[in-house]
């Protein structure tokens, strides 16, 4: 979904905007106390201020923010601090990916939840006070919580159960099931206890305790009418919750949100890859995001980072909003992992990867998906659609998904062919567990250390040295660092390249138009031979132009459909250069302009649908992204 908690003024591919609205402050704040010097001790302290249980003042926090502040920068959903006290973010990005560009939505249309506001003047602070000191964000949430229980009970319960209305609220969702189903979590942590290590170091402790829920209504009658049946393999704990889908705009059919019906099989739109994301979130927040109409944004599925539980948004068969490129949208299906790139292992547990796996294997079976780094692909391999887009799209899941054991876990590993060793196709494959490069991390700013620990790439340098610069990507001018989010220097683990030198324990690939050199030791090799089709320019023809998309040449689309342009991206292959394909493709487009499902009745039409097979192209890893070209 995302690949930083924030990046200035660049895309941001989800955001929260969301419809509850919030009642008259109270007219009156509570004294501050003086600071609690450890979070244990600031939630004791707020809770008893604003006379919220201390259980559920943590619950609510572990949920929405595993108990991390993250150094006062917002999330994907604008949120703020341990409570994730939300404000509206200043851009919504095409995750669509139809567009050449990403644009500015009208915010106006949005009913407002931006409770960092509302929770600062609860307590007579200013919004940078919530921002930037974890006490007062708790004391926000705090005092939030209150006014929410007054809202919905008319004061502040005694029993720790009657706080679920209060709660649901809390989540900020304008989907009622979607908010009580939060709510459920939180009671869900109450009854298991939590004991979890922040980011910072410090130990946060909500010991287990039986509570007995005093809801009105069931979650599952809060639900949209539709089948809720979700496509998973036997074994997995699964359920599906609707991702939007209607109209935002009365009269535009074309203003709507969050994904596009297909019957992809129906109307020959192959399904040929998997595209693995982090949400740069929490798993509760990412089905908020992605049950809110304005986000413009989803994924077919969402997987819970605790213990691999997974919750299924939309239909296979349909086309979900999540790679930010029309093109990748259309064939493929993508799995959102909770989790925040920068923060690496601290997330990806065992667990999140043992499930993913086996929901892959069952993807991959169910449409004939190949199991290869190819075809199971990051979304930090998708590349934009214009130079604008391609620039900005997305790092996750970065340098800490361990590659090499995910394939293992699908029964594809990625392993060394000793007869195949001296050849000039080369597959990366470092040992995760000891390539630990040195790194900073930039995005947020400012630029700090990254603790050194387990990663799935080589740097690449100009020169057979270590002193050399990094290689500067044409797509991230100013880039070649060690930065974690700059994809431009790094050749990741099961791409596959043409080496075309060798000096001692240096190699030298084509990458991105450029002679790249990255170390790979005869004593302890990270890079093996390999196989596969190689591409390279006639000696008497221009370079090849390289583009984000494959769809058809203008002159090949029927009659009334609108073309989609062909922006080439920011490289070429210049003749004497060679790449290794991934596949032969044919470029197609899916057309639908419009909302075309009547609102009240989720099965009953079927979407407007076009698609043309035309043009032959070639599909290959230029660089770290998946680029097209036009076959000669």
């Amino acid at each position: 979904m995302r690949r930083h908690w924030v990046r200035g003024l660049t895309l941001v591919a989800c955001v929260l905007l969301v419809g509850i609205g919030l009642s008259t402050p109270l007219a009156a704040a509570p004294a501050a106390q003086s600071e609690p010097t450890s979070l244990q001790a600031m939630f004791a302290s707020a809770a008893k201020e604003f006379g919220v249980p201390d259980s559920i003042l943590l619950a609510v926090s572990y949920n929405l923010s595993r108990w991390e502040h993250h150094a006062g920068q917002p999330s994907t959903g604008a949120g703020y601090g341990l409570m994730h006290l939300t404000a509206t973010p200043s851009l919504v990005a095409d995750a669509k990916g139809d567009r050449d560009i990403a644009a500015t939505h009208p915010l106006a249309k949005a009913a407002n939840h931006q409770t960092l506001a509302t929770a600062a003047t609860l307590i007579g602070q200013d919004d940078e006070a919530l921002k930037r000191s974890p006490y007062q964000n708790i004391r926000g949430g705090a005092a939030l919580l209150a006014q929410y229980a007054r809202e919905t009970t008319g004061g502040l319960p005694s029993n720790i159960g009657a706080w679920y209305e209060a709660v649901a609220k809390f989540s900020g969702s304008p989907t009622v099931g979607v908010a009580r189903d939060f709510a459920n979590e939180v009671y869900a942590t109450i009854r298991e206890g939590k004991t979890y290590t922040t980011s910072s170091g410090e130990t946060v402790t909500l010991l287990p305790q039986a509570v007995t829920v005093t809801a009105p209504t069931s979650v599952d009658d809060q639900l949209p009418t539709t089948d809720t049946t979700p496509e998973c393999p036997a074994g997995l704990t699964c359920r599906f919750i609707p991702a939007a889908y209607q109209i935002n705009t009365p009269g535009d059919p074309s203003d709507y949100g969050n994904y596009d019906l297909a019957e992809r099989e129906a109307n020959g739109l192959d399904i040929r890859y998997i595209v693995i994301h982090d949400t740069e979130t929490t798993y509760q927040e990412a089905i908020d995001i992605f049950s809110n109409p304005l986000s413009y944004v989803s994924a077919h599925y969402v997987i819970r980072a605790s213990d691999g539980d997974i919750t299924q948004m939309v239909r296979t068969k349909d086309v979900a909003y999540q790679a930010g490129n029309w093109f990748v949208n259309i064939h493929s299906i993508g799995i959102e992992h909770e989790g925040v790139a920068i923060d690496g292992a601290a997330w990806y547990s065992e667990a999140m990867y043992r499930a993913s796996a086996k929901l892959t294997r069952y993807l991959a079976n169910k449409y004939n998906i190949p199991l290869d780094r190819a075809h199971i692909v990051g979304h930090d391999n998708v590349p934009g659609v214009s130079l604008a887009t391609h620039t900005g799209q997305h790092w996750d899941p970065g340098p800490f998904g361990d590659w090499a054991h995910y394939m293992e876990l699908l029964g594809a590993p990625i392993v060394a062919v000793p007869e195949l060793r001296g050849r000039n196709i080369v597959t990366i494959r470092p040992t995760f567990a000891s390539n630990k490069p040195v790194m900073i991390g930039c995005d947020p700013g400012p630029c700090h250390d990254v603790p050194r620990q387990p990663s799935n790439f080589v740097f690449l340098h100009t020169a057979p040295s270590d002193d050399a610069p990094f290689l500067d990507d044409p797509a991230l001018p100013g880039a070649g660092t060690n930065r974690a989010e700059d994809w431009g220097d790094k050749a990741v683990t099961g791409q596959r390249f043409w080496r075309v030198e060798s000096q001692g324990d240096w190699d030298a690939i084509f990458f991105g138009g450029q002679k790249a050199w990255f170390r790979n030791p005869r004593s302890a090799p990270v890079a093996f031979g390999g196989v596969g089709t190689v591409v390279s320019p006639r000696a008497d023809k221009a370079p090849i132009q390289v583009f984000g998309t494959a769809y058809p040449a203008a002159s090949e689309y029927p009659p009334g459909l609108p073309v989609r342009a062909l922006n080439p991206l920011q490289y070429t292959i210049p003749v004497g250069q060679a790449y290794v394909t991934t596949d032969y493709i044919s470029a197609d487009v899916y057309y639908a302009p419009t909302f075309t499902l009547d609102p009240n009745d989720h099965l009953s039409s079927r979407a407007r649908r076009s698609s043309t097979r035309l043009s032959s192209t070639t599909a290959l890893c230029l660089s770290r992204r998946r680029m097209w070209m036009w076959c000669m």
